[in-house]
């Protein structure tokens, strides 16, 4: 199929020359002229769009463009002829590329470059998208239809590193990481490995024996704690472990309320609902019973707030008069934690559990010293204190390898969990050997909790994460993307606030900057369908669902983060136009 053949069969006039740019067939296609056309694969379907016989794949079955049609298989090969270019093109990664380039997926025609990436997943050959939507909405549990992100869903087949394929073929850049979870790399080739090596010796045991992983696994981890926190319980996940640490706390204590602040979220189990403070995740049943929620010391959504409040290479844009390493924002939360204190709680309490940034509640930030002397306060009335690093540990916020280390403190207790796995189930609570000691007065048993597989994942995480400096990548391009996302937030009147640390970053939409009131749902909703169909996946947070979140894998690059920003720009702009 030359130029020629183009022009007859559609009317339309060819470039003068038409060649693949790229010379590896892993990679999609672009379509470029020696005019400098550059409009990629959408040539091709405005010119099938004209032609008698078009390209069908429905059914896994094409109609070849010769006048015949023939049934070949997606594993077949196909030669297209551009001009004197004779190319080699796998007919499933050739529809994959449509998919990812063309209006067949209702993209936008002038979308970013999406950056290359060498690795060729594997042909789907699974269930029909309908039928898995049939299974979901029949077989599934309501609530699984209910959280499903996205109008047209992204039906997802395989994942390398920061890349994610659906069925179709087509590749995302995934800036979510399964809820942060995915700390270094979908399928990441080391942490693979090892999954392997310990499955062929040992799927499962509990730790009513003795086996290598779980305690080679116990003592890396340890290492990364400062004394005494040096005792550890492995868990499932982290709703397991914020549970468990609200038992350690009561029992070590004997007291029983717990404080947390208002937006956050530390898991979903009978317990741990009390303890998360956000009405979508409530529900009208006794629960979480002596748990008390706190105003959270939101620098830009709460009533106080300024310009050099929090620990950020970006800062709300609100007017600040306070003198130099003087705070008033400071002064007036920890006004209200004391105000708590003296209405809502005994004398004595048993914890107060605080996230060093907010996860789900959009990346949300305190002021610098706030921890350190929320902490005095808690300790002053009998309680621990808990970082939940659930969403913030292991080198996410660049900076360091805990978030609670950024704000000056040692915690009492320290729960974790997503990315301590990269994705397999698995979470922990770190304390100190005088909790744990009262955690002994009964007996708990968990039966996966330290599953000797998750032991060898984990393991490999935290060597892996030493070894291709990840937590190096986030501070970097973290930095990086938060400097370039403010830009956008002077640019345009609905993007109120860009803040976070390393790779944990949120940007708060608003119906303008002067009210600061959230974006609707409607419009969040419609900036977010648009930046996933030019090819990126990213999440949602706030008590409002008014802040996207971006939380990558820790291995995307530069490149990455222009193209991210090329599309959120786009996407933005797309938005405001039809506003």
């Amino acid at each position: 199929m030359g130029g020629a053949f183009i022009s007859e069969q559609s009317g339309l006039s060819p470039p003068s020359k038409i060649e693949f740019s790229g010379s590896k067939p892993s990679e999609p296609a672009a379509v470029e002229s020696q005019d400098g056309d550059r409009s990629g694969i959408a040539v091709l379907h405005l010119c099938l769009l004209n032609m008698h016989k078009a390209v069908s794949y429905l059914g896994g079955h094409l109609a070849v463009l010769t006048g015949q049609s023939r049934s070949l298989s997606q594993r077949s090969l196909a030669k297209f002829h551009l001009a004197s270019v004779c190319l080699d093109v796998n007919i499933s990664y050739f529809i994959g590329a449509l998919c990812q380039k063309s209006v067949f997926r209702d993209r936008p025609t002038d979308i970013p470059e999406m950056p290359p990436c060498k690795f060729r997943p594997e042909e789907y050959k699974g269930m029909s998208k309908d039928r898995m939507m049939v299974i979901r909405k029949k077989n599934c549990n309501p609530m699984t239809m209910k959280v499903t992100y996205y109008k047209k869903p992204v039906f997802i087949h395989q994942g390398y590193m920061q890349w994610l394929w659906d069925v179709d073929g087509r590749r995302y850049l995934d800036l979510f990481a399964g809820v942060a979870t995915v700390s270094v790399g979908h399928c990441h080739p080391k942490v693979t490995a090892a999954a392997e090596q310990q499955l062929k010796k040992l799927w499962h045991t509990t730790n009513i024996y003795v086996y290598p992983a779980l305690h080679e696994y116990c003592e890396k981890l340890a290492s990364y704690f400062p004394d005494p926190l040096k005792v550890i319980y492995l868990t499932n996940s982290g709703s397991e472990a914020n549970d468990l640490a609200m038992l350690m706390a009561r029992l070590h204590t004997g007291n029983f309320d717990i404080i947390t602040f208002r937006g956050s979220y530390h898991g979903g189990s009978p317990q741990t609902i009390g303890l998360t403070s956000n009405a979508a995740y409530k529900y009208p049943i006794a629960n979480g019973l002596g748990c008390t929620n706190t105003m959270c010391p939101d620098v830009f959504r709460g009533p106080w707030g300024g310009s050099h409040c929090r620990d950020s290479p970006v800062q709300t844009v609100r007017d600040c008069s306070c003198a130099p390493g003087h705070c008033m924002a400071n002064e007036q939360y920890l006004g209200q934690l004391k105000e708590t204190f003296a209405t809502s709680v005994p004398s004595k309490i048993a914890a107060f559990f605080g996230e060093p940034i907010q996860g789900v509640g959009g990346a949300v930030q305190y002021p610098k010293n706030y921890l350190k002397e929320a902490y005095k306060l808690v300790r002053e009335r009998g309680g621990i204190c808990i970082a939940d690093e659930v969403q913030t540990g292991f080198g996410r916020t660049g900076s360091h390898f805990w978030g609670y280390e950024g704000h000056g403190v040692i915690p009492d207790m320290v729960t974790m969990a997503k990315g301590i796995g990269n994705g397999f189930p698995m979470g922990a609570v770190v304390t100190t050997p005088e909790i744990a000691s009262s955690f002994a007065k009964g007996v708990h048993f968990n039966t996966f909790g330290g599953n000797p597989v998750a032991c060898a994942v984990a393991s490999s995480v935290l060597d892996t994460i030493q070894e291709d400096g990840t937590q190096k990548i986030s501070l970097d391009v973290g930095t990086y993307l938060m400097t370039e996302l403010a830009k956008l937030r002077d640019k345009f009147e609905i993007i109120g606030d860009v803040r976070g640390k390393g790779l944990q970053i949120g940007v708060e939409m608003v119906k303008d900057k002067a009210s600061r009131d959230p974006l609707p749902p409607e419009a969040m909703a419609e900036i977010f369908e648009e930046v996933k169909d030019m090819g990126v996946l990213i999440g949602k947070g706030g008590v409002y669902g008014q802040t996207f979140r971006i939380k990558p894998p820790m291995c995307i690059t530069m490149e990455d983060a222009d193209f991210f920003l090329a599309v959120f720009n786009k996407s933005i702009h797309n938005y405001m136009e039809k506003r």
